[in-house]
C-alpha cells in the first residue's frame, strides 16, 4: 500500500462549520473589534449616553467559526512548508510565525477572530463592527448565563457580551452563524476523511442518519439563540424595528466530484489537494447535506421573523480542489481570482497551521463573505442568496432573491 498521511490528529475536535472569529483592538469607525471580554470598544469605547439612539451605531457578529474568521490567516493554499508558504501564510514575520498577527489576542484562547472576518470585511452603515463569535461555539454558548448559557474558552456567553455592547452602542445589525457544531460537523468531517484514508468505505449513509438525529435539537438551539438576542436588545431599550437580525447558513468548502481537479483513485486528493473524500461522499456533502442545513436554517429564520442569508453556493468554483482554482507555488503567487477560497485539510507531513482552520473560508473567502453582508445590509429586508462571479475577486459577489 502506498504511504499515506495519517489521520490521528483528526481525532481532535474540528470546528468546521460552525462554524466563529477578531483583533483585540479598540474599534474605529468602519473597523471591527473583539468581544467586550477581550478589550473591545464595548469595554473601552465611549461611555454610554442618555438614550440608545444617541449612541454610536454598531454591527455585531455572533456565533461560530464560520463568522469568527477561522482560517483568515491563509491566502489560498500551498504545499510549500517554509517561510511564507509561497505567499499564503499571513502569520509569517520574516523569521517565524505569529498567528496573533491575524487573530489578535483571540489566538490565545482559540476563538480565532481574524482581521478579515466577515464583520471586519463588511463596511455597513454602522460606525463600528464588533465580533463576538468564537470558533467552535454551539448554541449553548449564545444565551445569557442567567438563562442557562454556557461560557466558552474563557469568555462569557455571547448574549451577555451583546448586553454589554448594547449598553454602549446603538446596535443596528446582528449577523448570526450557529448550529453547525450542534449538528456535529466535526464528526462528519472526521468520519468522511477516515473512510477515505483508512476504511475504504463511504460516510454519507451513517452520517446522514447522525445529522438527521441531531437536526431538531440543533434548530431549536438556533431558535433559542435568536430569542435570547431579541430579549437582550429589548432589555437595552431597542425596539424590534430599530435593528435587524440576519441568520446565515454555511457554504460548502468542497466541490462536487465532477468539479474536483484530482482523481478519486491514487493519493493526490490526500497528499496534494487536501480534500480526501470519495466522490459519492463529496456529492452528498455538496448537494444534499449543505442544502439540507440551509433549508432548515431558513425555516428557523422564517419562524422567528429574521432575515436569512443563504451561503450554500458562496464558494462555488472556489472550493478546496476545485477545477477552477490552483495551489500557490514559489513561482505562482496566490491571487483572489485563481486561488482557492477555503483552507485545505491541514494535517500529516505538511502541517502548516492548525487543523481547526481546515475547510473554513480563508482570507479571500472571508472578504467575499464580508461583501455578501454589505450587499445584504443595503437591501434592508428580504431573504437572499449570495454567489460569486467566476474570474472575479470579492467585488464580484452578488445577491439573488431566495
Amino acid at each position: 500500500m502506498h504511504a499515506r498521511r495519517r489521520t490521528s490528529r483528526l481525532l481532535a475536535p474540528l470546528t468546521v462549520a460552525a462554524l466563529a472569529l477578531p483583533l483585540a483592538l479598540a474599534a474605529t469607525p468602519a473597523r471591527a473589534a473583539d468581544s467586550p471580554t477581550a478589550g473591545s470598544p464595548a469595554a473601552v469605547g465611549p461611555a454610554a449616553v442618555g438614550s440608545t439612539a444617541a449612541n454610536p451605531t454598531a454591527a455585531v457578529a455572533m456565533g461560530d467559526s464560520y463568522i469568527s474568521g477561522e482560517a483568515g490567516r491563509w491566502k489560498g493554499n500551498s504545499l510549500t512548508t517554509s517561510t511564507s508558504r509561497a505567499g499564503t501564510d499571513r502569520a509569517w514575520t520574516g523569521s517565524s510565525y505569529d498567528p496573533s498577527r491575524v487573530y489578535g489576542t483571540s489566538a490565545g484562547n482559540g476563538c480565532d477572530r481574524s482581521d478579515v472576518a466577515e464583520i471586519r470585511s463588511a463596511p455597513t452603515t454602522a460606525q463600528y463592527q464588533i465580533n463576538l463569535a468564537c470558533s467552535g461555539a454551539t448554541s449553548v454558548n449564545i444565551p445569557r448565563a442567567a438563562n442557562g448559557g454556557q461560557s466558552y474558552k474563557g469568555e462569557s456567553p455571547q448574549a451577555d457580551q451583546l448586553a454589554q455592547v448594547a449598553r454602549t452602542y446603538n446596535v443596528k445589525l446582528i449577523s448570526l452563524s450557529i448550529g453547525g457544531n450542534d449538528l456535529g460537523f466535526a464528526d462528519v468531517i472526521v468520519s468522511c476523511v477516515e473512510d477515505y484514508e483508512i476504511w475504504n468505505s463511504y460516510c454519507h449513509d451513517d452520517q446522514q442518519e447522525a445529522v438527521d438525529s441531531r437536526m431538531a435539537e440543533a434548530m431549536a438551539g438556533v431558535g433559542r439563540s435568536i430569542d435570547e438576542i431579541r430579549a437582550v436588545m429589548a432589555q437595552a431599550g431597542q425596539t424590534a424595528d430599530s435593528y435587524r437580525i440576519v441568520l446565515q447558513s454555511y457554504p460548502s468548502p468542497i466541490p462536487r466530484s465532477s468539479e474536483n481537479r484530482y482523481p478519486e483513485s491514487g493519493w493526490s486528493r490526500t497528499s496534494t489537494g487536501g480534500c480526501p473524500f470519495w466522490n459519492q461522499d463529496a456529492d452528498w456533502a455538496r448537494d444534499r447535506l449543505v442544502p439540507q442545513i440551509s433549508d432548515q436554517l431558513a425555516r428557523v429564520a422564517a419562524a422567528k421573523g429574521v432575515q436569512f442569508l443563504d451561503l450554500r453556493d458562496m464558494l462555488q468554483g472556489r472550493e478546496v480542489c476545485s477545477t477552477a482554482t490552483r495551489l500557490a507555488t514559489p513561482s505562482s503567487a496566490p491571487t483572489a481570482t485563481g486561488s482557492e477560497w477555503a483552507r485545505f485539510l491541514d494535517f500529516g507531513t505538511t502541517v502548516q497551521g492548525t487543523i481547526e482552520e481546515s475547510f473554513h473560508p480563508n482570507y479571500y473567502g472571508q472578504q467575499a463573505l464580508g461583501r455578501c453582508l454589505t450587499l445584504l445590509d443595503a437591501k434592508g429586508s428580504g431573504n437572499w442568496s449570495c454567489r460569486n462571479t467566476a474570474g472575479r475577486d470579492s467585488t464580484g459577489m452578488y445577491l439573488t432573491a431566495r
